[in-house]
């Protein structure tokens, strides 16, 4: 894909991930929206990526998918296409599953899974125009289950079977589906706060490479389920 002015949704793109994948996107010529449910930081994200005339923020709710909706016809608006998205915006909890809450379980179920659905059905047509591409960031959880992950396990194995099964379905149309699933990652997930300590993990900008990597990959060739992890394990 030349993608020279192709245009990028990103959910969850203020911080972490979604926000180093727009920073490469950017560097390569494209115009991103990004979204997130503060309207204030999405806006301050924004602003620090780029000027309004390539850069978009808006506020989006992923578990709401009228506001999917409304974001792709904003999006429109302003450029007229679509071409790329990444599905991003995810929360974690972690904890047995005989201590996890009902809330807990409904969030992560709605913001992972049924929000990656949203957007996908929010943006599908405009992507069949462009013969784009639309991606989901999993997780490696999404084949390796561990203890207290039941809940997280359950949405990122979804995502992944989702994203397969989209995959499928789309490549008639000439759209691309793929999932990506990082391990440990140097990110602000369910508040982290990345730091030296974490130098050994892998980066948001590794994400965002990778993610250009794929745009550039050959039309005829569509890797859709790609694994990353750190080299090295943590050795403390």
């Amino acid at each position: 894909m030349n993608l020279e002015n192709k245009v990028a949704y990103i959910t969850g793109g203020s911080k972490g991930i979604g926000y180093a994948v727009a920073e490469a996107l950017l560097k390569k010529g494209m115009r991103v929206a990004i979204s997130g449910r503060n309207l204030n930081t999405v806006q301050k994200a924004a602003e620090s990526l780029g000027p309004t005339n390539v850069v978009l923020g808006l506020q989006s709710d992923v578990t709401k998918y009228e506001d999917e909706a409304k974001t792709v016809t904003d999006i429109l608006n302003k450029w007229g296409q679509l071409d790329v998205v990444l599905a991003n915006a995810g929360v974690g909890y972690f904890a047995p599953i005989d201590k996890m809450n009902l809330e807990q379980w409904d969030q992560m179920l709605n913001t992972n899974l049924t929000g990656a659905f949203y957007t996908l059905k929010a943006t599908v047509e405009a992507l069949k125009n462009a013969k784009g591409y639309y991606m989901t960031l999993a997780s490696l959880a999404g084949t390796n289950f561990f203890a207290s992950g039941a809940g997280y396990n359950a949405t990122k194995f979804g995502v992944v079977g989702f994203t397969q099964a989209a995959m499928l379905d789309l490549r008639k149309y000439d759209v691309k589906v793929s999932t990506i699933m990082p391990g440990s990652v140097a990110t602000y997930f369910n508040g982290n706060e990345p730091s030296e300590k974490d130098a050994w993990k892998i980066q948001p900008e590794d994400i965002g490479k990778l993610v250009i990597d794929l745009l550039q990959m050959n039309p005829r060739t569509l890797p859709s389920k790609i694994e990353v992890r750190p080299t090295r394990p943590d050795l403390k």
